[in-house]
């Protein structure tokens, strides 16, 4: 079973999630909190699986819970719940540790897909809205000093490992990657697994950020 923590400050969103959840036997809404410190203070109490993360919130949002649940060690992985008009948050809360994001319009079937997903230890990373939220939000990130150098990422990897670390980084699927390096698909998730362990990420949505970060790679690339 699932345990899903809902953390949104709109009842009525709430409301609706847990229509869809509950109707799944694998799935289990063990909470809801309207706001970022009762979704830290829940995540403490129940342990959930995979909590759903509104970004906008009253009081602590969705980027500073993100960040509080990741930094407490809880097992909980966190699912950023976004609109399209709130670009600018999403890369903050990957940053923050979140293990992917989710459009709040999206499908019954998709929200479902993303939670079993997450809960299974993978990211959830749409490949086109990874690619149009870095173009469009990676120019405004303020330069940050502690930022780790193109280099000193790249001499931990081989060259085959560079290759696939920078398709994955663009937001290509393991099956993507595949077909454009042409080796099969469960080579790929070998070199991904590898890659992430060099690299002491915890997952894809890791990844990306620190190849944007490095520089390794460019929005618009």
């Amino acid at each position: 079973m699932i345990r899903v923590l809902l953390v949104d400050d709109q009842s009525l969103l709430r409301m609706g999630f847990r229509l869809i959840l509950d109707a799944e036997p694998d799935l289990e809404v063990v909470g809801e909190a309207g706001d970022g410190v009762a979704g830290v203070d829940m995540v403490a109490a129940l342990d959930p699986d995979v909590v759903l993360m509104d970004v906008r919130m009253p009081g602590m949002d969705g980027i500073q819970a993100t960040g509080a649940i990741v930094t407490s060690g809880a097992a909980a992985k966190v699912l950023i719940l976004t609109t399209f008009d709130l670009d600018q948050y999403v890369f903050a809360g990957l940053q923050a540790g979140a293990s992917g994001f989710l459009l709040k319009d999206a499908p019954p079937a998709e929200l479902l897909a993303a939670i079993r997903t997450v809960a299974g230890g993978e990211a959830v990373l749409a490949p086109t809205a990874t690619r149009r939220l870095i173009d469009q939000f990676m120019p405004l990130m303020p330069d940050a000093g502690g930022r780790t150098p193109r280099e000193t990422v790249l001499k931990e990897l081989t060259d085959r490992e560079r290759s696939v670390f920078a398709l994955l980084a663009a937001g290509r699927s393991n099956r993507e990657i595949a077909t454009e390096l042409h080796v099969a698909e469960g080579t790929v998730k070998i070199h991904v697994r590898r890659i992430l362990a060099k690299l002491d990420l915890r997952d894809r949505v890791q990844a990306v950020v620190l190849a944007y970060e490095s520089g390794l790679i460019t929005p618009g690339r």
